[in-house]
């Protein structure tokens, strides 16, 4: 059973990474829609998979070919653990989408306004913040909510 768990996550750790990658110009910078981000609805339906979520996004951070930011590392890294954690909490599906957008809107809305415009910071922190939540919520609502459903209906993670 340990063995399934660890490749199951292996995978889910390659498929955000992969798909942060292969969408970069969409995936890094100011504007952030990562399609990778569907995956945070994953721990609703097996709290385990928090893992490969928290790795894929280290090592899309990582590799970022933007250019490596350590505050986004550690912190967007951070995100991603925290809303799959509380993901993971949630008792209702609809209301999984929401540790997503509240826990990467503050974080990484923070990580931008530090990053880009520290002069400026209370201002752009709540425009940064905003964007990035308007954003996750689309992808987590549009991508993450069908992808949850549909890996549920197939009996892909099961316990």
């Amino acid at each position: 059973m340990k063995a399934k768990k660890l490749v199951t996550n292996a995978l889910i750790a390659a498929l955000y990474a992969g798909a942060t990658l292969a969408l970069a110009p969409i995936s890094y910078g100011v504007l952030q829609f990562r399609v990778s981000e569907a995956l945070t609805l994953l721990p609703f339906l097996r709290k385990d998979t928090i893992w490969g979520i928290t790795i894929g996004c280290l090592l899309a951070n990582l590799l970022n070919p933007m250019g490596v930011n350590p505050l986004d590392v550690v912190f967007g890294t951070l995100a991603s653990f925290l809303a799959a954690v509380l993901t993971s909490k949630c008792r209702y599906a609809p209301l999984a989408v929401i540790p997503p957008v509240v826990c990467n809107g503050l974080i990484i809305g923070a990580v931008l306004a530090f990053t880009l415009s520290p002069a400026a910071f209370t201002a752009s922190f709540t425009a940064f913040s905003l964007q990035i939540a308007v954003e996750e919520f689309i992808v987590c609502t549009l991508l993450g909510l069908p992808l949850m459903y549909t890996v549920k209906k197939l009996g892909i993670l099961k316990k």
